[in-house]
């Protein structure tokens, strides 16, 4: 069993408040939470929640879930709530624009698989699956007036992203106000010990949360915020509409991967938040890259065996590794490519996305125009050239299609 240091060093591996005060003071109470836990073996009740804004989860969403695994793993109950009511108003957080609201049949629909892809990672014995429709319907307008006059509007307007929108006269709705209020209100109904989420979560997290619960008498949460993966660029965050996603439901080989396909800059924050290292292994890894020491080769190859271990297993993983050197580092095509038989005269733009090689039309024309599109090993650059049978269609590193 970890010493309660060690634990609050494990449990605060990857936090970024951007501010060193914050993060002292967060792991000070943690550290006081974690001590009362084991004096009176009452395990902590432990929150995250996710908007069901789309049916699939990427890597992106796993990096507060295996912050959940890691409390899980100490003893601690899960909370992990689907956010049926707030998704039909969406979080501004991490938003320059307004969100578009969604419909209830479209987040009950979009959350239904939700909990299902979460237990790749989490324990479901020491996992509560909650859905904050049920509570949060039920607030009443003298309620809402109640909440909303623990805030001040200029609290909301000093958050860079309604800054930049006020600055550019662009339309903020006063029900985007709401979602930090609703998530606060979340943290008071479960009456939890720990919140979780992501960097962009620190206003909703750090102080309506924590505020609202002062507000009815509870211990404040301790808020745990961690940084934000980047997608597979290496220079945004991870989403799935910009096609610089890798997601769970998937393969290991294509894992594995997607991995190898990011820029080195990128291996030390996808260490820290994508992997389940120790801190010492961690710390050796970024000792290793900083002192040119280990490879980058070598490192990716590391992490991209690390992080597909989590989710498939070692043996699977070591599979992909070996699939992975045998196709690309030795320059073979695969074995088991499948076959695509020709429909009359198509276009390589439309056999592309036809066949799911690209997730659009503009990113199957992105990659062409990046060189990143091969037919027999030769780059082509006509989106609109009529493909012809008995050649292998290779997008990307790691996608090939036998044409008939």
């Amino acid at each position: 069993m970890m010493k309660i240091d060690e634990q609050v060093e494990y449990l605060m591996q990857g936090a970024d408040f951007g501010d060193p005060s914050i993060a002292e003071a967060m792991a000070t109470e943690l550290r006081e939470r974690l001590i009362e836990s084991e004096k009176t073996g009452k395990p902590l009740r432990v929150y995250c929640g996710y908007d069901p804004t789309s049916t699939d989860l990427h890597l992106g969403h796993t990096v507060t879930m295996r912050k959940l695994r890691q409390f899980q793993e100490l003893g601690h109950q899960v909370l992990f709530v689907i956010g049926s009511f707030t998704a039909m108003i969406g979080d501004p957080s991490d938003k320059d624009k307004l969100r578009r609201q969604l419909t209830n049949e479209e987040v009950m629909e979009n959350g239904r698989t939700y909990a299902e892809q979460a237990f790749r990672i989490l324990d479901p014995e020491k996992t509560e699956i909650l859905y904050n429709h049920v509570w949060l319907q039920k607030i009443t307008f003298t309620r809402l007036i109640e909440l909303a006059s623990n805030f001040t509007v200029q609290q909301f307007l000093a958050r860079d992203n309604f800054h930049k929108r006020y600055d550019n006269n662009e339309p903020i709705y006063l029900h985007e106000f709401f979602y930090a209020i609703m998530q606060g209100y979340d943290a008071h109904h479960m009456k939890v010990d720990v919140q979780i989420g992501g960097s962009d979560q620190l206003f909703n997290i750090m102080t309506a949360a924590r505020k609202l619960m002062s507000f009815f008498g509870q211990k404040p949460n301790i808020g745990i915020v961690l940084g934000i993966l980047p997608g597979t660029d290496g220079e945004v965050r991870m989403s799935k509409s910009l096609g610089n996603h890798i997601p769970l439901n998937t393969t290991a080989e294509d894992m594995y991967g997607k991995v190898m396909s990011i820029p080195d800059k990128a291996m030390p924050v996808y260490a820290r938040l994508a992997t389940e290292w120790s801190p010492d292994k961690l710390h050796a890894f970024e000792t290793g890259l900083s002192s040119s020491s280990l490879h980058p080769r070598d490192a990716k190859m590391q992490l991209a065996l690390g992080i597909t271990s989590v989710f498939y297993g070692e043996e699977a993983a070591g599979i992909a590794q070996s699939q992975f050197v045998t196709t690309f580092q030795q320059g073979n095509v695969p074995d088991d490519v499948p076959e695509y038989r020709l429909n009359g005269d198509e276009t390589l733009l439309e056999v592309i996305v036809s066949q799911n090689m690209a997730s659009s039309r503009s990113e199957a024309r992105r990659l062409i125009d990046q060189q990143g599109v091969k037919l027999d090993g030769e780059t082509v650059s006509d989106p609109n050239m009529v493909l012809e049978p008995g050649v292998v269609l290779q997008v990307g590193k790691r996608r090939f299609l036998k044409l008939r």
